[in-house]
């Protein structure tokens, strides 16, 4: 995929005001914007990066809109269901198993020796997933290092922005690697 092609894409979310859509509406809509990243070229562990994001976002969401506690952990759970429902579906769809050599010491076939397949969608998930779980906090950690003042749109821009270098960084790697 070329530069010019993607540039566009970069902007979109800039644009959006607000979406107002139903978890399975989403993930549909998360599974086809996907399909058609991966149709220019994106390869799958950057799309995975935003669905995963997509994933946590969501179920932070749902939990948010429950006041009363039910479970102990009932957060938590609420973010791995959302979480579970919606990679593993998608995870037929979106293939790019890639192998890595970790050669630390031992023999060939030993836990620190041997050649493991990672899939690629999934890695990109867990990383986006994890990006989108700790951007509160260092939201947090800059708004006290402005002395309680924060930035305009400081949290979209924080989670957008490092979401945007995982995915950019992950494309140029597996692209490089592989």
């Amino acid at each position: 995929m070329s530069f010019k092609k993607s540039l566009p894409l970069f902007f979109l979310p800039f644009f959006i005001k607000s979406v107002n859509a139903h978890c399975p509406l989403c993930t549909a809509g998360a599974a086809v914007a996907a399909g058609g990243a991966a149709w220019l070229g994106v390869n799958n562990a950057a799309i995975g990066v935003f669905i995963g994001a997509f994933a946590v976002s969501m179920g932070w969401w749902v939990s948010n809109l429950i006041k009363k506690k039910y479970v102990p952990f009932q957060r938590q759970l609420i973010i791995a269901i959302s979480f579970l429902t919606t990679i593993p579906p998608l995870m037929p769809i979106m293939k790019g198993i890639y192998p890595i050599l970790i050669s630390i010491v031992g023999a060939y076939g030993s836990l620190l020796n041997r050649t493991y397949l990672i899939n690629a969608f999934l890695m990109g998930s867990i990383i986006g997933g994890f990006i989108v779980s700790i951007t509160p906090w260092l939201s947090k950690k800059i708004t006290d290092a402005c002395k309680g003042k924060t930035l305009p749109y400081q949290g979209i821009t924080l989670t957008f922005g490092l979401l945007a270098i995982a995915g950019i960084l992950l494309q140029i790697l597996i692209k490089t690697i592989y």
